[in-house]
């Protein structure tokens, strides 16, 4: 994929995540689903990571996990349980890299293994914001505010200009959205939208200029990154300016 593809993809990947919050958990809770399989699939081609499909699997397996225990988790605070999940998704980690042969480039693979499992879990703190009303509005105007920075992040534009003017527009949409939903104002909608133009910006100028010989899975995962990511950011967001 190119630059501009990716952009589109994460376009669209944030604004499912928007749509699904607006029509509640279960619809939610599915497009995180999509969103861990997302990072999931192309993790390893990303990372040049070896025994792929353990390693993607891995992820994939720790990440669901953490979208089952949010779901099943109940009170406050809703993320208490996912420290043993991260724990049991680091003890996986290391038995997938003695399970492989030969045991070449550990401390790279096991490094890689551990990021996409850290990427994965926090992809459950769009579930874990979106649990009530309030919580889900921030989450549609945080999401539509992610995928208006990915599109203007694939302008013409490069450096301080590029992450100025795609924080700025992600700001006037999560203001925009925190002004038309009834239960969230107007500050809570730009902080919302600080937090995805912002985290567009950081990821285009980690992975703008990515191989494209990578393969499509490759850009598939780096397309889902900045929208997984995220979901952690708006739950603590969500935990500041949400009353």
């Amino acid at each position: 994929m190119t630059v501009t593809t990716r952009s589109v993809v994460t376009a669209c990947i944030a604004t499912l995540v928007a749509g699904a919050a607006y029509f509640g958990t279960m619809a939610l809770t599915g497009a995180v689903v999509v969103l861990v399989v997302g990072v999931a699939l192309g993790w390893p081609a990303l990372l040049h990571l070896r025994a792929p499909g353990t390693s993607g699997f891995v992820v994939a397996l720790v990440g669901l996990g953490a979208v089952g225990v949010v779901t099943v988790t109940d009170g406050e605070p809703v993320l208490r349980n996912l420290p043993v999940v991260v724990a049991m998704g680091l003890l996986l980690a290391f038995v997938n890299e003695l399970a492989r042969h030969p045991r070449d480039a550990l401390v790279e693979n096991v490094s890689g293994v551990v990021s996409g499992i850290v990427v994965a879990v926090g992809c459950s703190g769009w579930l874990a914001a979106g649990m009530s009303d309030e919580g889900a509005q921030l989450v549609v105007a945080c999401a539509a505010a992610l995928a208006v920075a990915a599109v203007v992040c694939a302008m013409p534009l490069r450096g301080w200009a590029n992450a100025v003017v795609t924080t700025g527009l992600a700001v006037a949409t999560g203001a925009g959205i925190g002004a038309a939903l009834p239960k969230l104002l107007i500050p809570a909608g730009a902080w919302a939208g600080l937090v995805a133009g912002v985290l567009v910006a950081a990821v285009y100028a980690l992975l703008g200029h990515l191989p494209t010989a990578r393969g499509r899975l490759a850009s598939l995962s780096a397309a889902t990154l900045p929208v997984a990511v995220g979901g952690i950011l708006i739950f603590v967001v969500g935990r500041l300016v949400v009353t």
